[in-house]
């Protein structure tokens, strides 16, 4: 199945930990590769893009997440029922599908980030 705009990904919180297994590597790349495919296919470049992210809600991961983002993106938050997650929501205007992938690749080194 093709997913326009809305991407799925698939990155979940196996990009957890900064210790990949070389299998894992390979994984990523093609994982990379695809998305940017996918990116070309569907996004016509320069456009608004929106990112999601839920993080561990401390002051620590709030920070690295809204860090990923330019002064000029429009990032929202929103506390998970129970306190314990916050989910964040960036729209940024996004030049090429290159740095789309910047920025998923950023995310991935903040520990208990799921992408969506």
């Amino acid at each position: 199945m093709r997913y326009p705009i809305g991407i799925k990904l698939e990155v979940k919180t196996t990009f957890v930990t900064n210790k990949v297994k070389m299998a894992d590597k390979v994984d990523k790349d093609k994982f990379y590769n695809d998305l940017e495919q996918k990116l070309k296919d569907y996004h016509k470049f320069p456009s608004t893009y929106i990112f999601k992210f839920i993080v561990p809600n401390d002051l620590q991961s709030l920070a690295e997440v809204e860090a990923l983002f330019s002064d000029k993106a429009v990032v929202t938050t929103r506390e998970s029922k129970t306190g314990k997650y916050i989910s964040l929501t960036g729209k940024e205007i996004i030049l090429q599908s290159s740095e789309v992938i910047s920025v998923y690749k950023n995310a991935e080194k903040i520990e208990g980030l799921i992408s969506l």
